[in-house]
């Protein structure tokens, strides 16, 4: 480096929900914390979301037999799952870590592992939400996750089997009419659907990260806008290079969501972090009436209620970062929203596409880098970043801080793979 480097206590690389919830739990520890992300607060995923603590999704994407559908995601580019044809041979790699994560041994200690930080993450949150004053920004009205056909309701039920082990509440709903009571106005073909009472939403993603980001500020926190080029370990500290000049920092928490597999590279970790492409649209008014988080299973994409608006958005492409946004898949989720929700309003809408950094076996990355311990690693979480933030914050804290984690990190280390 050419220059003197700024210096500080701890640098935060990433001013997603990941970040600024582990910058806030440094905070309250009496670390001077710098938040350095390359566009700024909520600029990337954590602003198009869903805005669920989907705190009852204990099951990984890679599920015993899940191999036998791939032939069929690239041959619909619009369904809910699916790879372009041009990113097909990138992804290679990946898919056998998945394959692998997806035998019933790996499989069934994912979900452990993922239940676990999935506890303490729903109690992490409701601290946070206390410290935070957070209350108003939450809507506590439940999920439905609908089925047209008893055959695909029966295919969910070792599915639900799986959230009764693990302490979730649920009700399983029987007939449209039962589904009516909590949701009036779907399509008559929804005759199935599970409901789970304790789900949460915020009532727009971005302006909770924003919150929490104020409240950083507030007591002194500093969030810069630069992209980090690259990290070294050195005897003292950690060596940040940035496009506004060097910094130099004790500890480094990375959480830089779907690029962070490309600094750790840097430190010699070569992760298989790929990137769920999601796709949105969000009208400015709800023109139906959104009583609780819908969730159409069977075609992947969600509808949730965003401010005064209404968010139609999901599905899965695995198409790392590059690749040019598809918006026929947003436009395809919106038609089916309109076909399931008489009476939707489909003009106005705005649409977004976001990069969800997936790992195979749906679990993040939360650990010290095994080349460079003043670098904890915090990112990987797929389309659960807001669910697990709180949880992750506090286990990100604790290693800072040399303390044991409230859970053993095994499942979540950089290098299981």
């Amino acid at each position: 480096m050419t220059s003197s480097p700024d210096k500080a206590d701890i640098v935060v690389i990433g001013a997603g929900i990941i970040g600024v919830t582990a910058a806030l739990a440094l905070q309250a520890e009496g670390r001077q914390v710098r938040l350095i992300d390359r566009r700024g607060v909520a600029a990337e995923t954590s602003r198009g979301n869903a805005g669920a603590f989907a705190f009852s999704d204990v099951e990984p994407l890679a599920t015993p037999g899940v191999m036998r559908k791939a032939p069929g995601w690239l041959l619909d580019p619009l369904g809910p799952l699916s790879v372009p044809l041009a990113y097909a041979p990138r992804i290679a790699p990946w898919m056998w870590h998945f394959w692998r994560a997806s035998r019933p041994a790996r499989y069934e200690a994912a979900v452990a592992a993922q239940a676990g930080l999935m506890h303490l993450s729903r109690a992490a949150l409701d601290r946070l939400i206390v410290r935070v004053d957070g209350e108003p920004m939450m809507r506590r009205e439940g999920q439905l996750q609908l089925y047209q056909g008893t055959a695909a309701f029966r295919a969910s039920l070792p599915a639900w089997e799986l959230r009764r082990t693990h302490g979730i509440r649920f009700e399983l709903l029987e007939s449209p009419g039962a589904i009516a009571e909590i949701q009036p106005g779907l399509s008559p073909r929804f005759v199935r659907a599970g409901f789970t009472p304790d789900w949460m939403n915020t009532t727009d993603p971005a302006r909770w990260t924003e919150h929490l980001a104020a409240r950083l500020r507030a007591a002194g926190g500093r969030i810069d806008t630069s992209e980090v080029l690259g990290l070294r370990q050195t005897a003292d500290g950690v060596e940040i290079a940035t496009a506004t000049g060097p910094l130099h920092a004790s500890q480094v928490v990375l959480a830089a969501g779907a690029w962070s597999h490309r600094l750790a590279a840097g430190l010699g970790d070569r992760i298989p972090l790929e990137t769920e492409r999601g796709y949105n649209t969000t009208f400015p008014t709800a023109s139906v009436d959104v009583r609780t988080h819908l969730t159409f299973a069977e075609h992947g994409f969600v509808v949730s209620r965003i401010g005064d608006g209404l968010r139609v958005g999901g599905a899965v492409e695995l198409g790392g970062l590059d690749l040019p946004p598809n918006m026929r898949r947003a436009a395809t989720l919106v038609a089916k929203a309109a076909d399931f929700l008489p009476g939707l309003n489909t003009t106005g809408g705005s649409q977004w596409m976001g990069f969800r950094p997936s790992l195979p076996d749906s679990l993040p990355v939360i650990g010290k880098a095994p080349r460079a311990d003043r670098v904890i690693y915090a990112f990987g979480h797929g389309h659960l970043g807001l669910t697990q933030s709180a949880g992750t914050a506090e286990l990100v804290a604790a290693l800072a801080a040399g303390r044991t984690p409230a859970l053993p990190l095994a499942p979540y280390a950089p290098n299981r793979f």
